[in-house]
């Protein structure tokens, strides 16, 4: 009774799951062009934009939630989701439980995400600068930017807008504050926020066992 008076008061979120319903054959299809291995639980709010180079790896886990559609979050994704490996031999690894709303995740080396991480709107992730620093570099080979790879531990919340650089790795259980650029390294079990981003503080009690409710209610949310 209390989840059909709560979709009366919210039915937005009715609207949400019926796309969900509806986007399912297409996303189907997408995956399967692009030679993606369907896992349970995946949900698509809106279809995303996939970008793959042929020699490339891109994996997926269990229970994997893309928002592309600016209805689907009241922060209204600026534009679908986008997953692209660049070169050959790039690898996109995301573990189970994954959920992302809007932003882009690019790709030409390798980029990792665990399980159970939270990416909140318009984030951008990438183990890429695309296009080399130095003009006369560009102009001889606009595309060969430096790379490295970006590890991005399990049960990471990163707030809406944040910007993931090269060569950076996210500790487990760390927050990166909305707005933020992470251009060095966090680790484990902090709170980080800023342009570039710092440690504001360590999270507390960290010993106490995950809590997967709260972890559903988070990946709902995004």
């Amino acid at each position: 009774m209390n989840r059909f008076l709560e979709a009366l008061d919210t039915p937005w979120k009715l609207w949400n799951r019926l796309h969900c319903w509806l986007t399912y054959p297409a996303a189907r299809l997408l995956m399967a062009l692009n030679g993606i291995s369907w896992r349970r639980g995946w949900s698509f709010y809106g279809l995303p934009i996939v970008q793959k180079h042929r020699h490339s790896v891109m994996t997926f886990g269990e229970g994997f939630s893309l928002r592309s559609s600016a209805r689907s979050n009241p922060l209204a994704p600026n534009h679908p989701v986008v997953l692209s490996t660049l070169r050959a031999g790039a690898v996109l690894e995301i573990g189970c439980n994954f959920g992302m709303t809007g932003g882009s995740i690019c790709v030409a080396t390798r980029v990792t995400i665990g399980d159970n991480v939270a990416v909140g709107a318009n984030c951008v992730i990438t183990d890429t600068d695309f296009h080399p620093l130095h003009p006369r570099a560009r102009l001889l080979d606009p595309q060969n930017g430096k790379s490295a790879p970006v590890v991005i531990g399990d049960n990471v919340f990163i707030g809406m807008n944040s910007i993931i650089l090269k060569g950076v790795t996210i500790g487990a259980n760390s927050v990166i504050g909305a707005g933020s650029v992470v251009s060095r390294s966090i680790p484990a079990g902090c709170i980080a926020a800023g342009n570039p981003a710092v440690v504001i503080r360590s999270l507390d009690d960290l010993s106490a066992p995950f809590d997967e409710h709260a972890r559903r209610n988070i990946i709902y949310s995004l």
